[in-house]
């Protein structure tokens, strides 16, 4: 056996053990890389919950897998303190479902926009279109509150600027805590026949309302017109730390390039998109939680 050949064979030997050794650094340095730290509400399904089977978790984990790691959580009750406690003690680094431009974080642009929503049985047809609809002065109105102290919803605002108030009843966006997805009780209340139509945010509302059976309708409210109009389409996006530019600007890379993947799962949980052309619907298939 020639010299040369040895050679070969010893060279080829090394560099097979060089590749070798790079493949295990390699996934040695992939185990390695941080968690993705996301701040979520264990108990606000359709969003999050600690079973991870809300939207924003299958949102968290399709971005985790797109930088190459994984997600580790920080649950906490999203209420008011919810950015403060979470982000700005830097328990974790990012939440999902922010209001674009919230001024406490720093936020992508939006994955998604959506509506606050009119939720009646089918026995109403068809449901109001706006809030001049003359029917709300005699129905038996639900709406989402938010506390005691004047911050509440807009469409809470919009029915008490019309006069429409002794036929309103308010359900705490909170909800009871203790119980499995408490925001659904205004939804559930009109599948009771407990209240006629309910004004709620577009996500939980189509969500739980294609659950009750028969499914409820599900339609947009329509924006006001004017200097004093309230805002009833909000965008949504992610947010991190004012000072982490870099990685809001990973997420935003991620957004971009899996866009039509995020567009599937927001379409999966019914989340009725003012960005796609909102119509009226029978679903069968800000707003949110305080974020100070």
């Amino acid at each position: 056996m020639s010299s040369r050949f040895l050679e070969a064979v010893f060279e080829a030997s090394v560099a097979a053990s060089l590749a070798a050794a790079m493949l295990i650094a390699g996934d040695a340095g992939a185990q390695a890389a941080p968690p993705l730290r996301v701040c979520a509400d264990p108990n606000n399904l359709p969003f999050s919950n600690q079973q991870q089977e809300g939207f924003e978790n299958r949102i968290a984990e399709l971005v985790a897998g797109e930088l190459g790691t994984t997600v580790e959580y920080t649950w906490w009750a999203q209420r008011r303190g919810f950015i403060r406690n979470t982000l700005g003690e830097e328990r974790c680094d990012m939440v999902l479902g922010v209001p674009a431009g919230l001024e406490m974080v720093t936020t992508t642009r939006p994955y998604y926009r959506s509506t606050y929503v009119f939720v009646t049985r089918a026995d109403m047809a068809p449901p109001p279109a706006s809030l001049d609809d003359q029917r709300l002065r005699t129905l038996r109105i639900g709406v989402q509150m938010i506390g005691d102290d004047g911050t509440n919803t807009p469409p809470a605002h919009a029915l008490a600027r019309r006069g429409i108030i002794t036929n309103v009843s308010g359900y705490l966006v909170y909800g009871d805590y203790s119980l499995p997805s408490p925001a659904a009780a205004i939804i559930e209340a009109v599948a009771r026949g407990d209240i006629d139509i309910a004004l709620a945010w577009g996500p939980m509302a189509a969500y739980f309302a294609a659950r009750q059976k028969p499914a409820l309708t599900v339609a947009p409210i329509a924006p006001e017109r004017g200097e004093q109009a309230l805002p009833f389409i909000f965008e949504i996006a992610m947010g991190v730390r004012k000072a982490d530019a870099e990685l809001r600007d990973a997420l935003q890379a991620v957004l971009d390039r899996r866009r039509s993947d995020i567009d599937a799962i927001l379409r999966e949980y019914g989340v009725p998109r003012s960005d796609a052309g909102v119509r009226p619907v029978a679903t069968f298939t800000p707003h949110r939680r305080g974020a100070s």
